[in-house]
């Protein structure tokens, strides 16, 4: 196992990060897999991680990843907590309401977090957690206090990745990516403010997909290709965990290029090809990386998720695409794609299926 700086916290991780999601009991059916572990077997499922390498272990406050967090806090106690570094996190954006958080967290760890995120930080949210008396503020005096040792930021939005970035209360952030949905990591790649933060890489197998279609020391090793602190992969056996470690120290030479992903899914389906760079902006507010996002997982196996989530507003954004003469998106495009075509394929997609209960 390799090990790299998580930014300038002074910590070193491993590169690979235990995700706790799969570890959970619980009535949360959560993504991408969802096995139902007692505390035994998951407390065996992390130790064999951590037998490995694996350091770094992230999780989220209960019952955002049910009884995960729980879970974790008497790993930590069983295997040695100075031996572990633990992120958390909590979609929480008011100050007070994290400040809250944060406590119910250590108390359900039973120790500190070394790194606590404002989870999924949006568009919506940002301001309200970023401005003073916001859930970043919140971090920052609870750091002072010596609850949690690092503040940071999780959001699968670049821009707003880039605004933690350049915030001195920040230190370490945490985004998506892989190696179909790659463009936020190039960006990111040649941006000089992520250089100081610590950075988290989760959604490295998109919720579980890519496995069916590429090796998974390919997965791995294209996202430990960036300039990154820690792969975080969800891992729920402990098969899973000895083929992630497995794939780390195999992982070498170069990524495949993005037409070569391309082309292994055109074998099953007509993919759209969009990397996730996020630069299109739609006059409407159309997220259209992220439609583009679920039509790919509609094909790569999560039908029901992926159309359940096309459903929400795709007609009126498909018409409206169809009616805009200024079309800013598609200068925005670095792939020249023809995005009122594709909204419209997405929309014959969906208006085919029946209603999604």
């Amino acid at each position: 196992m390799g090990y790299r700086a998580l930014g300038r916290t002074g910590l070193l991780v491993s590169e690979i990060g235990f995700g706790t999601i799969p570890i959970l009991k619980g009535s949360v059916p959560v993504l991408p897999d969802y096995y139902n572990l007692s505390d035994h077997e998951a407390l065996s499922v992390m130790e064999h991680a951590f037998r490995l390498g694996c350091n770094l272990y992230d999780t989220a406050i209960v019952p955002e990843y049910g009884d995960a967090e729980l879970k974790l806090g008497k790993f930590a106690s069983f295997i040695g907590r100075e031996r572990l570094v633990i992120s958390d996190k909590a979609r929480f954006y008011d100050g007070n309401e994290m400040y809250a958080a944060v406590e119910t967290s250590c108390k359900n760890l039973g120790t500190w977090a070394d790194v606590y995120f404002v989870h999924q930080v949006d568009p919506d949210s940002q301001d309200e957690v970023f401005e003073k008396g916001g859930a970043l503020d919140a971090l920052t005096e609870l750091k002072q206090r010596g609850l949690i040792r690092f503040t940071g930021i999780a959001s699968h939005y670049y821009d707003i990745l880039l605004r933690g970035a350049a915030d001195c209360r920040v230190d370490v952030l945490q985004g998506s990516g892989n190696l179909l949905e790659r463009g936020m990591l190039d960006r990111i790649k040649e941006e000089p403010l992520f250089r100081q933060k610590g950075l988290m890489i989760n959604k490295v197998y998109a919720a579980g997909l890519l496995p069916a279609f590429f090796p998974v020391e390919t997965l791995i090793g294209t996202v430990l290709s960036y300039p990154i602190s820690s792969a975080l992969i969800g891992m729920g056996t402990i098969d899973q965990v000895s083929a992630a470690m497995g794939a780390c120290r195999k992982a070498s030479g170069a990524p495949p290029s993005f037409s070569q992903v391309l082309s292994v899914l055109e074998k099953e389906y007509s993919p759209i090809p969009c990397d996730r760079c996020q630069r299109c902006v739609c006059p409407l507010g159309t997220e259209i990386h992220t439609i583009f996002r679920q039509y790919q997982y509609y094909f790569l196996g999560k039908e029901y998720w992926a159309l359940k989530k096309l459903k929400l507003g795709i007609e009126e954004s498909a018409k409206f695409c169809q009616r805009c003469e200024a079309m800013p998106c598609m200068d925005m495009c670095p792939m020249g794609i023809r995005i009122p075509d594709e909204m419209g394929r997405v929309w014959r997609l969906v208006s085919g299926m029946p209603p999604v209960m």
